[in-house]
């Protein structure tokens, strides 16, 4: 009885042993894709709104491509001594020479380490001349960066575009520095970088202080989506309206009558202290079901953490609430059209989800509001919630990048006025087009109309 015993465990460990050879091959063929599909999406990360890197190299302007070139040489450099060290005055030959040899040996004399090949060398070890020679060495220098860096395509309303070169230490404030730059733009608060998803039907606009490369590494290989450089008015109305959200109580004549000291002191009161107050909002909104075109009404509760709903049958009590979605790891999301496309109630929708979902999911949350009053109201008192002082500090530097250009045009203008020629330090940027000055105060020279049927906060 034992040996047949015996016999029969020795069956079923075979048996397991084969099964376990089995999913080890089976794992290791299904291996092979993802590792082809890991280098297209690492030359993907390359380049945002073009078919592939060679194509956005080819895009960015020459000044561009020489600061790139500049900095992965210059990175390049300091990673040599660390990366070339093993082979000075190394050899073919399996026994290296004397370390009193090695030490008085040219770099130039060096004889090149095995499997180099000697044209990309020479390219390198001379100037590349043409802009061909410089994308050819660009590829090879990102390739071999460390640090992620993408060239981003931004497109204008009026449909021309604008191409960067975004590392991942730079913000969102940074970038749009280097748009005015090139665009000449009046640099008011209200400029944004916004990512609009065509599948979704979705925008957001990119807070200042988030680094750009984060954003959009989340995008999908073959993703439509697109950068937007555009202006949005209601970007920072919480510091220019605060009684709107600190106030939303009270009837529209007492809000319109708060002047401005009332509102700096709004301000202070709840940006400006140790601890952020976020807006004590509540009120009826319609939730999608999951998975259904039909949306119900819920009463919602705004708190720092994030919104909660009472319950059928609960009252608005803290104890009864219960939690709808935290904001650690949501963004908010404006949509459009969402009257026909999901049936809600108003076009007055916003979406919550994480960044990395961006197909239709059932982890997506909808909210559909009354009006756009309260549209405002809500998407806005989120984000106070969600960022917290970091939006009062990105509202400040805009604020700051601003004033030298109304300064600057201030004075243009008091020059005009009283008849007399500008200086050269403060006339008006010439603007792409070569169009001739307005009399009055001169306008941006680039400020390009939103895109029609977009919803903006």
């Amino acid at each position: 009885m034992s040996v047949v015993l015996m016999d029969d465990i020795d069956a079923m460990f075979t048996h397991l042993l084969g099964e376990m050879d089995h999913l080890s091959q089976s794992l290791k063929t299904e291996g092979d894709s993802p590792e082809a599909d890991s280098a297209a999406q690492t030359e993907k990360t390359f380049s945002i709104g073009f078919n592939d890197l060679n194509e956005s190299l080819n895009e960015l302007e020459d000044n561009d491509l020489d600061a790139l070139m500049a900095d992965l040489e210059s990175k390049s450099a300091a990673q040599e001594p660390l990366t070339s060290e093993p082979n000075i005055g190394g050899t073919n030959d399996q026994t290296a020479p004397p370390a009193t040899t090695q030490k008085h040996e040219p770099a130039t004399a060096l004889p090149p380490p095995p499997g180099t090949d000697v044209s990309c060398r020479n390219m390198q070890m001379r100037e590349p001349q043409t802009k061909a020679e410089k994308i050819k060495l660009a590829l090879e220098k990102l390739k071999e960066a460390k640090m992620r860096k993408l060239i981003v395509k931004v497109l204008m309303s009026d449909g021309s575009s604008k191409t960067l070169m975004v590392d991942e230490r730079q913000s969102v404030r940074e970038v749009l520095d280097k748009l005015f730059e090139k665009t000449h733009c009046d640099c008011s608060t209200a400029w944004s970088l916004c990512e609009t998803n065509p599948e979704l039907l979705i925008e957001r606009t990119f807070e200042d202080h988030e680094h750009l490369v984060e954003p959009l590494s989340a995008w999908t290989r073959y993703s439509e989506n697109k950068v937007y450089f555009l202006p949005r008015p209601q970007k920072y109305v919480m510091f220019t309206d605060p009684q709107i959200f600190y106030m939303w109580k009270k009837d529209k004549a007492a809000l319109n009558a708060i002047n401005q000291q009332a509102k700096d002191l709004l301000v202070k009161e709840n940006f400006g202290g140790s601890t952020l107050i976020v807006p004590d909002l509540e009120g009826t909104l319609y939730l999608k079901e999951d998975g259904k075109k039909v949306w119900k009404p819920r009463y919602f509760v705004l708190r720092a953490s994030g919104i909660y709903f009472v319950p059928k049958g609960k009252t608005k009590s803290s104890t009864d609430l219960a939690c709808f979605v935290h904001f650690e790891k949501i963004n908010i999301y404006m949509t459009k059209n969402y009257k026909q496309k999901y049936r809600a109630p108003t076009n007055f929708c916003f979406m919550l989800k994480h960044p990395c979902i961006q197909k239709d999911s059932p982890y997506i949350k909808l909210l559909c509001c009354d009006d756009e009053k309260t549209l405002v109201l809500w998407v806005n008192s989120i984000r106070i919630a969600k960022y917290g002082t970091a939006l009062y500090k990105n509202y400040q530097a805009a604020m700051k990048r601003a004033s030298p250009t109304k300064t600057l045009q201030s004075a243009a203008y008091k020059e005009k006025s009283s008849g007399h020629t500008p200086e050269a330090g403060l006339s008006a940027p010439k603007t792409a087009n070569h169009t001739e000055d307005y009399e009055y105060e001169p306008p941006p020279d680039f400020i390009p109309p939103p895109p029609p049927e977009r919803t903006s906060f």
